[in-house]
C-alpha cells in the first residue's frame, strides 16, 4: 500500500470513530479511488482473499453523511437517492458495453473496460467487475461483491451484497467462472476459478454442499464462507430426511451438490461465450 493510501486509511478510520467538518471532502476522494478502483473492499493477499476493513468503513461513512435528495432528469419515474451515492455514468472511452434498457451502476462501483451489461442489471457501491466479463440481464452485483475476469453472469442471477458486520467476506466470484440462470450466491461464499454453477444453484454459508466426486461434504471455512473448488460443476440436488415422517410423504431438502469436475467437454458447452463477446 502506498504512502498516500495508507494516509487515506488512517483519515477514513479516524472520521467513522469521530466525524469532523472535512468528513464530506475526505469521502468524495475516497470515492473517486474506489470508483476507479484504486481501493477496493476485498484482494487476495498471499492466496487467501481479505476484507479492507477500512474500505468498508468509508462506504458506511458516506451514507452516514448522504442527505436524501431527487435525482435529476428521471421523469417519467421519480428516484431519491443519498447525495454521496449518485449514479455512475460512462463514455465510449470506458469501453464498457452498456445494452440500452434500464441498467444502473451505483457510483463507487468499479467496472473494468471490456465488460458487457444487458438490460435491465444493477452493480452496487463496493462491487469490482474485472475485464472481460458479461453481466446479463435481471442481474444484480451486490455492495462490495467481487466478480472476476471471463466470468458469466447468467440472466436473473443475484450476487449478495455484504456491508456489515465490517468484517465480513463480500462474495468472491474467481475467473472464468459461468453462473448458470436465476442462481443466487450470498453470505460471503467463494466461487473457485473455472467453476460452473448450474441454473438455480443457492449457495449461502446455511447450506452444506455436497461433493459426489470426492464423498465429502464442504461446510463453511474459519472465516465463515463456504468453498466452492476450482473446475467444480453444481447442480441443485436434494437431500432425503430419514424420520418416518419425512418418508411417509417423501419429503426432502434442497442442497447444491458437485457432480463433476470441468474438463474438456465442459468447455466445449461454455464456449459459445466467445461468439457473444
Amino acid at each position: 500500500m502506498s504512502n498516500n493510501l495508507k494516509e487515506l486509511q488512517q483519515s477514513i478510520e479516524r472520521e467513522f470513530e469521530k466525524p469532523s467538518k472535512n468528513g464530506q471532502k475526505l469521502f468524495f476522494s475516497f470515492l473517486r479511488l474506489l470508483d476507479n478502483g484504486t481501493v477496493r473492499t476485498v484482494e487476495k493477499i498471499n492466496g487467501e482473499w481479505t476484507v479492507h476493513h477500512w474500505v468498508k468503513k468509508g462506504i458506511l461513512l458516506g451514507f452516514r453523511l448522504g442527505k436524501l435528495k431527487a435525482i435529476k432528469n428521471s421523469k417519467p419515474f421519480s428516484f431519491f437517492d443519498k447525495h454521496t451515492y449518485p449514479v455512475k455514468t460512462f463514455t465510449v472511452k470506458n469501453n464498457v458495453r452498456i445494452v440500452p434498457g434500464g441498467t444502473t451502476v451505483r457510483k463507487g462501483a468499479y467496472v473494468a473496460p471490456s465488460v458487457i451489461i444487458m438490460p435491465p442489471a444493477y452493480i452496487n457501491v463496493g462491487a469490482y467487475v474485472s475485464a472481460h466479463t458479461m453481466i446479463d440481464s435481471h442481474a444484480l452485483v451486490g455492495s462490495c461483491g467481487y466478480i472476476g475476469e471471463r466470468v458469466h453472469l447468467s440472466a436473473a442471477v443475484q450476487i449478495g451484497g455484504v456491508l456489515e458486520p465490517i468484517g465480513s467476506l463480500p462474495v468472491v466470484i474467481e475467473n472464468d467462472v459461468m453462473v448458470g440462470g436465476n442462481c443466487g450466491i450470498f453470505e460471503g461464499t467463494i466461487v473457485k476459478q473455472r467453476a460452473v454453477i448450474g441454473s438455480g444453484v443457492i449457495l449461502n454459508a446455511s447450506t452444506p454442499v455436497y461433493d459426489l466426486i470426492n464423498e465429502t461434504i464442504i461446510r463453511p471455512n474459519s472465516n465463515g464462507s463456504i468453498v466452492i473448488p476450482e473446475n467444480a460443476v453444481v447442480v441443485a440436488g436434494n437431500r432425503r430426511f430419514d424420520s418416518p415422517f419425512a418418508q411417509k410423504y417423501g419429503l426432502g431438502l434442497y442442497t447444491p451438490m458437485i457432480v463433476k469436475y470441468r474438463d474438456e467437454r465442459t468447455d466445449a458447452k461454455t464456449a459459445l461465450e466467445e461468439s457473444l463477446r
